[in-house]
C-alpha cells in the first residue's frame, strides 16, 4: 500500500483564516479566506477571499505573505491571522 508523500501534512491545514489588517484612524479590517489546491514560493498552503483578489501563503506557524492577484497590485501586510475552525462565527 503506498500514499502520496506529505498528503497527511496536506489534509491537516487550517482551511479557513481571518486576515486583521490593521487601519490608521479607522476600525481594523477583516477578510475571511479560504485553503486553495496551489502552494507558495515557500511551500505553504496558498488561501485566498471569495473574489480570488486577496491572496496569502499561510504558514503552519502563522506566518502570512501577501501575494499579489494583479498588476500594479500592492497588497499590504495583516496585522494578524487568525484560524477559524468549525462552527466559528463570521466564518465564510
Amino acid at each position: 500500500m503506498s500514499s502520496w508523500p506529505g498528503r497527511e501534512a496536506l489534509m491537516e491545514h487550517t482551511e479557513h483564516y481571518e486576515l486583521i489588517f490593521q487601519m490608521s484612524g479607522a476600525e481594523d479590517d477583516v477578510v475571511a479566506v479560504r485553503l486553495t489546491d496551489r502552494t507558495g514560493a515557500g511551500g505553504s498552503p496558498v488561501y485566498e477571499d471569495e473574489t480570488g483578489i486577496v491572496r496569502a501563503e499561510i504558514s503552519d506557524r502563522g506566518e502570512v505573505r501577501m501575494l499579489a492577484s494583479g498588476g500594479h497590485q500592492v497588497p499590504g501586510t495583516p496585522l494578524l491571522a487568525r484560524p477559524l475552525g468549525e462552527g466559528v462565527p463570521g466564518r465564510r
